[in-house]
């Protein structure tokens, strides 16, 4: 005889973007892989501004980096974040020092909702250790990074319309948290 279940399933909220979501955040904290959740539970198209970033160049973001420089990089990135918010209602993961830029950081709060995944510096750390993709840590020591990107990026990070702390913890659980953000930020919003 079986009876009532101690464990209660999670049914995740259901309702529309009105407008692109921009996860913004530190190397490592999932933007990407919690992004592809979250397209994938909107039924929208997931873009990684890194990615779309090295098709329009034709090569990779550490050889733009080494060829061309930061500067050269953000000014690219920001053409592609414009052309990109535009076409509608999306999930798009930026670059860590995306929402530096601050014209890109005005596109965005005016054009998108944006999210900050905010995870600790030691969890970050261990996640970004021997990436060779990162060209920032090249030669660098992750926690060094990570805490000047903490002193630099986090006030402009503040500025995002949600901070969703998502811990050392599941990707999946990571997810939830943000579709619980948005709803209530989405449902105060209207």
């Amino acid at each position: 005889m079986t009876g009532p279940s101690d464990i209660t399933d999670y049914v995740r909220p259901r309702f529309d973007l009105p407008k692109p979501l921009v996860l913004v955040g530190l190397m490592g904290v999932g933007k990407t892989t919690v992004g592809r959740r979250l397209a994938d539970h909107f039924s929208l198209p997931f873009r990684d501004a890194d990615e779309e970033i090295e098709k329009a160049a034709g090569q990779s973001i550490a050889n733009i980096f080494s060829s061309l420089g930061e500067a050269n990089f953000r000014d690219g990135e920001h053409r592609v974040i414009l052309r990109l918010i535009d076409e509608g209602p999306q999930v798009l993961a930026t670059g860590g020092g995306a929402f530096m830029h601050a014209q890109t950081r005005a596109a965005l709060k005016d054009k998108a909702i944006v999210v900050w995944l905010k995870t600790d510096l030691k969890v970050l750390a261990r996640r970004v250790a021997n990436k060779p993709h990162r060209p920032l840590l090249k030669d660098r020591d992750p926690m060094d990074v990570l805490r000047e990107h903490e002193t630099n990026r986090y006030p402009f990070y503040a500025e995002a319309h949600l901070t969703v702390e998502t811990g050392d913890q599941s990707h999946a659980r990571s997810v939830d948290l943000v579709l619980e953000a948005l709803k209530t930020y989405l449902d105060t919003h209207k």
